[in-house]
């Protein structure tokens, strides 16, 4: 097992790769291609754009990255763009397919476990609507109204907080307009 020591997120999704051969200069430069905040969640191998490269799943967006010797490919697949991914599995790697807008990207050769795995994950979240990694959205609370019946006000906000559908901050937030209301 090779370990990389490049980013905690990095290290955890190189450890889960069945083989890092051929795309440990990928690994130890992914942090190049990466925007501000971007985490990554999986990573696979594969073959596309004409070079076999890191196909790295991050918390924003499908990216394939090749950082050759005299070439660097990088090609990225946002998440809010891709509306179906499609895995052909062999015997020992298949071809992971990404629609998007109406275009189709196969990304090659990748070994059978990890791009099953990706697959399904990509999917998942596909057909939820969010990215790997997004948490999902917390339901808007309305701002309590003034009105004449302050307990009760003040119950239906214990309650919202016990749900767990405001946050402390917001509690105290909205505790103080209440009781200011008076």
């Amino acid at each position: 097992m090779v370990t990389f020591n490049v980013r905690p997120d990095i290290d955890a999704a190189a450890a889960r790769l069945s083989s890092t051969f051929g795309a440990k200069r990928e690994i130890e430069r992914l942090p190049s291609v990466l925007w501000e905040g971007e985490t990554v969640e999986m990573l696979a191998k594969g073959h596309y754009a004409g070079g076999i490269g890191l196909i790295a799943m991050t918390n924003l967006r499908l990216i394939f990255y090749k950082n050759g010797i005299m070439q660097q490919t990088v090609e990225d697949f946002p998440y809010g763009k891709i509306s179906s991914v499609q895995w052909q599995g062999g015997m020992l790697t298949g071809t992971l397919t990404v629609y998007t807008s109406g275009n189709r990207a196969d990304i090659q050769n990748v070994l059978k476990n990890d791009g099953k795995i990706l697959a399904d994950d990509l999917r998942r979240h596909i057909a939820q609507g969010t990215a790997p990694g997004a948490a999902p959205a917390s339901p808007a609370v309305a701002a309590p109204t003034a009105g004449p019946d302050v307990a009760s006000r003040l119950a239906t906000l214990d309650q919202l907080r016990g749900q767990g559908l405001v946050s402390d901050e917001e509690y105290t937030q909205r505790r103080t307009q209440i009781l200011d209301s008076l």
